[in-house]
């Protein structure tokens, strides 16, 4: 019986739950025998709360659309008060810090009836796109243990595909739900910016380019749960405007014939190239074709202007150098540079060295910059425009632990993320689908970029896909072992 509940997604637990065939109790046990079987192997959970899990579970919960249904919080955003929030470091780890209050993103999944087993590992600040953190060491593929799970969201990722819970709080600032859903063969949806609340403690970060969502193993899931947490909360800067209709209601809808751009290859020279990467891309057009679509090579061109990353990356060391400042204000202390990682003091020292014009003449050449590239998907002087993107999630399969970290991390780093950050600036919702696995066995996700604000679309095509190609049968070595 345990084993059934692990395969099943979060929307059939929660009909179940529901209609009284099985207990929260009983979903939120099997989840914590799961975890306690492969958790050793893939360090996902980090800060296990199972019997305050088991008592929650137990007695009255919210009545909402997922009531009962088991949920890793990754430990990054999404604070739970009086638990630990380190997110990532060794420095909140050894200070012992607890979260003072629930961010409002944690009270909607609360109030959607979710009970939180555990939170799951980061790296330091979600500020690379492998989780092997110094503070809680490597999380690992449960496809292969030697194998990185993406990042920052690697441990919700690894959670999901061991088939612990079947939703995993995840958030993106530079591709970190898409990368680890690539990687970890699951449903990785971005939203659009402003689309969930990061309030109270944060307006915003990174020049709005992160956002919070989850990892699924369903496209329903993905649709369902993106209901419950996004919508405006007093306060925010901005906010995304309101769906025609509940995101769910969109799973299955036909999404008529779209026109679909394919780009397929690195844009720069220093990116890698692999064919594994073209091969999943090819594929997957030949599939929309069939399917009816209207599919071209074509991508934005504002897409290979060799000056956007290092912008982006001046945007992120001000904002490291300032978290960091926070983080000390907050403790009542300095904090030596022994205690970050090396890539984190380094941007905090390009960071210190950002001055406020420096910051606003690259915010105000980014702002340009995004604007033409999202004009790509915009009827313009008689053309039609596009409705998709279609990319690589990743430029090739998932590397090896240890391939981004270290002395030459930084250089693979920048040769395999080509193709997610640049939609967290100009915040389109994009999600990575499991459409592809490598020749050794290891999933490589494809990535679907929509015009802004157009999360209806992505989830009629990525259902129509769900039904095409299907992924649900396909899973993690560690789930039988």
């Amino acid at each position: 019986m345990s084993e059934s509940l692990h395969a099943l997604d979060a929307t059939e637990q929660a009909r179940r739950v529901a209609s009284r065939e099985i207990s929260a109790r009983e979903l939120v046990d099997a989840a914590i025998a799961q975890a306690e079987k492969v958790n050793g192997s893939i360090n996902a959970i980090i800060h296990p709360r199972f019997e305050k899990a088991q008592a929650e579970a137990s007695r009255d919960l919210p009545s909402g659309p997922f009531t009962g249904v088991p949920l890793v919080l990754k430990d990054l955003g999404a604070p739970l008060a009086g638990e630990p929030h380190h997110m990532g470091t060794r420095f909140l780890k050894n200070e012992n810090y607890i979260a003072p209050e629930n961010s409002y993103l944690t009270n909607r999944f609360l109030k959607a009836g979710f009970v939180v087993i555990g939170r799951t590992n980061t790296p330091e600040f979600g500020n690379t796109i492998t989780t092997e953190p110094l503070s809680y060491g490597p999380s690992r593929n449960p496809w292969n243990l030697n194998h990185s799970t993406g990042g920052s969201s690697g441990g919700s990722a690894a959670s999901v595909a061991s088939h612990i819970v079947s939703v995993g709080h995840a958030n993106d600032g530079g591709g970190s739900i898409r990368i680890p859903a690539s990687e970890c063969g699951l449903v990785g949806l971005k939203p659009s910016r402003g689309r969930v609340s990061k309030g109270p403690a944060i307006g915003e970060s990174w020049m709005g380019s992160t956002i919070d969502g989850c990892v699924t193993r369903t496209v329903r899931d993905t649709a369902a749960v993106l209901d419950v947490i996004c919508g405006y909360e007093a306060g925010d800067p901005y906010t995304a405007p309101p769906f025609a209709q509940p995101l769910r209601n969109e799973v299955g809808v036909n999404p008529g014939k779209l026109r679909i751009g394919v780009l397929n290859h690195p844009m720069f020279d220093y990116q890698l190239d692999h064919p594994e990467s073209r091969e999943s891309v090819q594929n997957t057009a030949d599939m929309l074709t069939s399917l009816g679509h209207e599919v071209v090579e074509a991508w934005p061109k504002a897409l290979e202007h060799p000056d956007y990353a290092g912008k982006f990356t001046a945007i992120v060391a001000a904002a490291t150098h300032a978290d960091l400042t926070a983080l000390e204000n907050m403790v009542g202390r300095q904090v030596r540079d022994d205690e970050f990682e090396p890539d984190n003091v380094r941007m905090r020292e390009l960071g210190k060295n950002i001055s406020a014009e420096m910051y606003l003449t690259n915010m105000q050449w980014l702002h340009a910059w995004c604007r033409s590239v999202v004009q790509w998907w915009e009827p313009l002087d008689g053309s039609p425009g596009f409705d998709i993107l279609l990319t690589p999630t990743l430029a090739g399969p998932p590397p090896p632990i240890g391939h981004l970290a270290g002395e030459s991390g930084t250089q693979h780093l920048i040769e395999i993320l080509a193709y997610t950050s640049q939609f967290n600036l100009t915040g389109q919702p994009a999600v990575s689908l499991p459409l592809h696995w490598s020749k050794s066995g290891l999933p490589m996700g494809l990535q679907f970029v929509a015009a802004p604000f157009r999360e209806d679309v992505l989830v009629r095509l990525s259902s129509q896909l769900e039904d095409a190609m299907p992924w649900r049968d396909k899973v993690a070595p560690i789930v039988s072992h």
